[in-house]
């Protein structure tokens, strides 16, 4: 059950949204093995002149940037699994944006299971309960 928060130089738009929302919900599924239905994503849009890489923005490099933080269990998957979910989530973003700056950003946060959770149980607590 990971919490995706996004960030892209993009004007708002449902089909951006819809488009990055099936992205990660695709590779998340596929790749790291998560419930999409318990899966939640924020996305801002955020303006190029807004977004500063070494100095310029990206209105002044005339590229496209984007980042996202996902919340993913402790010890639910391996460092390949990850390492194939930033990949294929930078290639998904590139086709997404086009023209891409290099310096996008993902970052898979593991969490420990007793201190995250949804629904007012922890993932601790539905770990055990399922194992019993």
């Amino acid at each position: 059950m990971p919490i995706i928060n996004v960030k892209v130089s993009a004007t708002k738009s449902a089909e951006m949204t819809r488009q990055i929302s099936e992205l990660l919900l695709e590779l998340g599924g596929r790749i790291l093995k998560k419930d999409r239905h318990v899966t939640a994503i924020t996305i801002d849009y955020l303006e190029h002149d807004c977004w500063i890489v070494g100095g310029s923005s990206l209105s002044e490099q005339g590229k496209n940037g984007f980042c996202f933080d996902t919340k993913i269990t402790d010890e639910t998957n391996t460092k390949a699994e990850k390492a194939q979910f930033i990949k294929e989530a930078f290639d998904g973003f590139a086709r997404i944006l086009g023209n891409l700056h290099d310096t996008s950003f993902i970052y898979v946060e593991d969490v420990r299971a007793s201190a995250y959770g949804y629904g007012g149980l922890t993932q601790e607590y539905r770990y055990h309960r399922l194992a019993g």
